[in-house]
């Protein structure tokens, strides 16, 4: 990051904990509650990165309305996965979302991403939140800006090595 990024000097993100987390039930509550906020703040760009976003509560009622709140134009939500089997099969409401808002949505797909390669994240201009162990749900949640760059250097590898994947819609022949 440059001085001149405003994302530098962003404001911290009021409402999200910072630190060492564990638990299933803390990883899921924090994700309701960053989108939350990134309604209520007005995120520019979230970065979410998981090997199939399976147990994340993207589906549920509280995260598509924050994310309803939160799409605005000039927003963009950038998405990196393995695969995106698991969000067609387990958040139909978010595919349903991911459609009606397809101008500000990018996912790609790193099938050879797996492990270290391809961070278990949520990433904001203001917040991040990363699962150092995605089975055991062991949680950093940080407002430091040395963290932010270094998962968003992290999550770009994976995306200069990824294709375009889970389109909003099907085309058939």
């Amino acid at each position: 990051m440059t001085p001149s990024d405003p994302s530098s000097t962003a404001a911290p993100a009021p409402g999200l904990p910072t630190g060492r987390l564990q638990g299933r039930q803390v990883f899921v509550d924090t994700v309701r509650q960053a989108f939350e906020v990134a309604a209520v703040q007005g995120w520019s760009q979230i970065t979410l990165s998981d090997a199939d976003f399976a147990d994340w509560p993207l589906g549920e009622r509280a995260v598509v309305d924050a994310l309803n709140r939160w799409a605005k134009r000039g927003r963009t939500l950038k998405m990196l996965a393995r695969s995106y089997d698991q969000v067609r099969l387990l958040h139909p409401r978010f595919v349903q979302w991911r459609v009606t808002w397809s101008h500000l949505v990018e996912a790609h797909a790193c099938p050879a991403g797996s492990g270290p390669e391809l961070p278990s994240a949520i990433g904001s201009p203001v917040w991040t939140l990363e699962r150092l162990d995605p089975v055991r749900n062991t949680l950093v949640a940080s407002t430091d800006a040395e963290r932010r760059v270094a998962l968003r250097e992290r999550v770009n590898e994976c995306w200069l090595r990824s294709t375009p994947a889970f389109p909003a819609s099907q085309l058939g022949l």
